[in-house]
């Protein structure tokens, strides 16, 4: 079966860096439902569009093509006084953005009395390399491309 719009793919992956530096290597399949739905990143959807089961590719992503370029404006400190108890280093808290928006910040250090926050994903205005292998293709189920993601092993469970 060939990739297409609501079908579900099921990958195996690496994430390097430019130099080839290993990031992460999946331990799991990648599972992700294809056809525009937000699920992966572009690039990586029209590579894989039209391709079978067995195909393998390493896409080289600039960072407006990854997980964007850094924007300093995501970086900032709050007084730990302000900060939720239990969270530690390493950790996500949901904050806003300067325009007033949800966002979600990783807390990068607590220095004394002042909490270092990161809005940036960890990836963001770096260049990637992606390698993939494509280990499964099957049709959506009607349910699958209703809700935009797929269910069941390695999918989202509701």
């Amino acid at each position: 079966m060939k990739i297409e719009k609501d079908t579900v793919v099921t990958l195996q992956y690496k994430v390097a860096e430019a130099s080839g530096k290993l990031i992460e290597a999946s331990k799991d399949p990648m599972v992700y439902l294809h056809g525009g739905y937000e699920n992966t990143l572009p690039k990586i959807e029209a590579a894989l569009d039209g391709q079978e089961a067995g195909f393998q590719v390493t896409l080289q992503l600039q960072p407006e093509d990854a997980f964007g370029q850094r924007d300093e404006a995501l970086v900032r400190t709050i007084p730990k006084s302000e900060f939720p108890p239990g969270v530690k280093v390493g950790g996500q808290l949901e904050g806003r953005t300067d325009a007033g928006d949800p966002h979600v910040f990783h807390v990068m250090k607590i220095k004394g009395a002042t909490v270092h926050l990161d809005g940036n994903h960890p990836l963001a205005g770096r260049e990637l390399r992606f390698t993939l292998k494509v280990t499964g293709v099957r049709a959506a189920s009607a349910e699958e491309i209703a809700h935009k993601h797929v269910h069941g092993e390695h999918g989202h469970h509701h």
